[in-house]
Parts: structure tokens; C-alpha cells; sequence
């Protein structure tokens, strides 16, 4: 379904957010106060804006409010973020997005009900340190202190063996989700599906049980 976005601040991260949003169909506002950043996005999203994002006239003026999602994405300046974010709110916006520099930045966005609270950096640090220790490990999302979701490539010791086989859940605690071969996804695998040798296994469980079957069961 088509969506409404309006992305504030159009530094790398709120450029990419932009890119990534009008590429898969939506229509996206693109905000900031740099008329070089606002004129780079004109050709990915839908309307493109030099303005102010803690300028309440000018955000009334956009119509901001009626957008289903705002994503303020501004970059060093906390103060500007933050207020930004009040702004929001008061006007009634029903998702906003907010980007975090620090852990108070994060506790201070919460306090002002931001609805969610990225931290691009760090979910990007994670995610590498966990494929650089691993040669197994695709990627990893991170969804609680103890719950992650992980790809994993299967190797030769499950290669031609079933699911049913390998009793993952029983012995690991793990559920496999999906499993990806090639272009192809099998979503919601049964029983009697077969792994082959570097299908990818996206797995969900305890991070401890998800070590434990990548070292273990792989």
C-alpha cells in the first residue's frame, strides 16, 4: 500500500531513508534546512523542501501532520532533534521516527513519546561485529537484549538432510523461518524441506541458542 513520508534532515542517514522509501513506491517529503541536500533528493522523492524542522508555522504549512509516518532524521544537533520531535507530537503526528546520537538523546526522545528510536551507528556496528566473527553469520537483527534474528549459511554437515531431521527447535530452541536459495525463498518451511549445502537459514530465537546452534548444529 502507498504511504505518506516526510523525512527531516537529509544527511547520510536521512538521504538513504529517502532513497530507499520513494524506490520502493512511496510518496516522501524531503525536508532540510541545506538547499544543496534538498536539491540532490529532487529526483528521489516526491516533493523536496528547504526548510526549518523546528519551524512549527512551516511544518503546519507542509500539511505535515497528514503524513502516516515523519522521520527526523537530523543529524549533530540534539537540541534541534528533540524539539523537532515535541513539535511533532503537539501537532498530532501519529508516527515519528527520531534518530538518536546518545543514550540520553534516547531517553529524552522517549520522555517527549517519540513512537521509535533508532540508533543507525549502533545497529550497524552490531550487525557487523556479529558476520566478522563468523563466517556463518549474513546478517543479524537485533530484536531485544535476548531475542535475535540471524542468516546463517548451511553447510555441508546439513546439506540433503530435512528439517524434521535436524529437529532444530527441540535441540536449539531455534526456529527457522525461512529458508533462501538462490533468488527463491521458501517461506514458513515445512517438515520434509531439504537444506541444501549455502542455502541461507534465516533463524529466530535466544541469542544463546543462536550461538549454540551455529557452532553446534552447523
Amino acid at each position: 500500500m502507498r504511504k505518506q513520508f516526510a523525512v527531516i534532515g537529509l544527511g547520510r542517514f536521512g538521504s538513504s531513508v529517502c532513497r530507499e522509501l520513494y524506490k520502493l513506491g512511496h510518496d516522501v517529503l524531503a525536508i532540510d534546512m541545506n538547499e544543496e541536500k534538498v536539491n540532490n533528493l529532487t529526483q528521489f522523492s516526491t516533493h523536496s523542501v528547504i526548510a526549518n524542522g523546528t519551524d512549527e508555522n512551516a511544518l503546519q504549512s507542509l500539511g505535515i501532520r497528514n503524513f502516516d509516518f515523519v522521520n527526523v532524521a537530523i543529524g549533530d544537533n540534539i537540541q534541534s532533534s528533540i524539539l523537532c520531535t515535541l513539535i511533532l507530537k503537539e501537532m498530532g503526528v501519529t508516527n515519528v521516527w527520531v534518530k538518536a546520537q546518545n543514550y540520553y538523546h534516547h531517553r529524552v526522545l522517549e520522555k517527549i513519546g517519540a513512537d521509535r528510536i533508532v540508533h543507525p551507528e549502533q545497529d550497524m556496528g552490531i550487525r557487523i561485529a556479529q558476520h566478522i566473527v563468523s563466517e556463518k553469520i549474513i546478517d543479524y537483527i537485533e530484536l531485544s537484549d535476548e531475542y535475535s534474528i540471524v542468516e546463517l549459511i548451511a553447510t555441508e554437515k546439513v546439506s540433503g538432510k530435512s528439517l524434521a531431521q535436524l529437529d532444530i527447535r527441540a535441540k536449539f530452541g531455534c526456529t527457522i523461518l525461512a529458508i533462501k536459495r538462490d533468488k527463491d525463498i521458501n517461506i514458513s518451511p515445512f517438515p520434509s524441506s531439504l537444506i541444501e549445502e549455502k542455502d541461507i537459514l534465516i533463524v529466530i530465537g535466544h541469542k544463546n541458542d543462536l550461538k549454540r546452534f551455529e557452532e553446534e548444529g552447523l
